[in-house]
């Protein structure tokens, strides 16, 4: 089995504490976040096992790569601390087990992943994606899992990650273009921590959208358009790809104001949250969040995560923001989709 790949000392010599400092769910000054976390690596008895919300954050957090996110969801299932009802988390572990119904296109050097998110497989159309969308890999057997961390069930992860990767090396694939966050956060990140092999190059989509709208430059009409951003969770796997929003809607004329939600401080669209803390926390996040978008003026949301694009969309809407994807809205700037649609 594989194991993390986790350096106590880093933590012990750790100048900061950011990993829980910075929480935005559990309170500690300086001294508790650092005694707190050392309970965490030794694997004594800690609140963090118990109040660990599982936004991903700490990980971003973290600015040594020692993995507190993964090393805290380890310890839990190691202790039998559950994060959300046993129900609810063997359903997710139920409803994502592969069963051999992929979808398979056209694949030869390059797979476009869709993970198994079937709004993935349109939204990777057109003229963006028009020479790498008939290699499309789409089913529970290319799914990521790393969505079973928020379920604390890091065993899940070490027994399907392994068999994802052979997947796409029996497709004898050279390159994989990820159209989800948690896609490639799990090649770049949690294979790593683990000593898993990724003998396949994993392509972030921002990468791939921002050169395929420069070839499109003489097709882009800016937008001018003013819109709040919505970061989901896996993107803080992965921070050193934030900037390429900004890059993205730089290019296409669309306008991101700050606001306090946004960067190292943004909130989740929290619907993880309300199967592992309740309803309350939840809704408190989602409101904050919105209300949050509205005070900028802008005129859209734009989702990354089409998992949050589906948890916020009619919230956002009912706070008089039109919610697009960022790929849809590379789509309207070459005038493939019409505004608002």
């Amino acid at each position: 089995m594989y194991t993390l790949k986790f350096d106590e000392n880093v933590c012990a010599t750790c100048p900061s504490a950011d990993c829980l400092l910075k929480c935005q769910y559990m309170e500690f000054d300086k001294n508790e976040a650092h005694e707190e976390m050392m309970k965490v690596v030794k694997g004594e008895n800690s609140s963090v096992l118990h109040d660990c919300v599982t936004c991903y954050a700490c990980e971003e957090y973290c600015h040594r790569g020692n993995h507190p996110y993964y090393l805290i969801s380890e310890r839990r299932e190691e202790k039998g601390i559950l994060t959300a009802p046993r129900p609810i988390t063997n359903q997710w572990i139920n409803m994502t087990q592969m069963q051999g119904k992929q979808s398979v296109g056209a694949i030869e050097d390059r797979a476009m992943s869709c993970c198994f998110l079937a709004e993935l497989v349109s939204m990777g159309s057109g003229e963006i994606f028009k020479d790498i969308a008939p290699a499309v890999a789409f089913g529970a057997e290319f799914m990521c899992p790393a969505v079973h961390t928020h379920f604390a069930k890091m065993s899940v992860i070490k027994e399907r990650l392994p068999v994802v990767i052979d997947n796409f090396v029996k497709l004898g694939v050279k390159e994989v273009i990820c159209l989800h966050d948690e896609c490639y956060g799990t090649y770049t990140s949690i294979a790593p921590a683990y000593g898993i092999g990724v003998p396949f190059k994993p392509i972030y989509y921002m990468d791939f959208l921002i050169e395929r709208m420069k070839d499109l430059k003489d097709k882009i009409k800016p937008l001018d358009i003013k819109v709040a951003y919505q970061r989901p969770c896996s993107n803080r796997l992965i921070p050193e790809k934030l900037h390429l929003v900004k890059d993205i809607l730089d290019l296409i004329g669309v306008e991101l104001p700050d606001r306090e939600y946004q960067g190292e401080n943004c909130l989740c669209c929290a619907e993880i949250l309300r199967a592992v803390s309740g309803y309350r926390l939840a809704d408190d996040v989602q409101e904050r969040n919105i209300a949050d978008m509205v005070q900028t003026g802008a005129e859209y949301c734009v989702f990354n995560c089409p998992a949050c694009q589906s948890t916020l969309s009619e919230k956002v809407a009912k706070n008089g923001l039109k919610p697009v994807h960022l790929i849809d809205l590379c789509k309207m700037a070459i005038g493939e989709k019409k505004k608002g649609v």
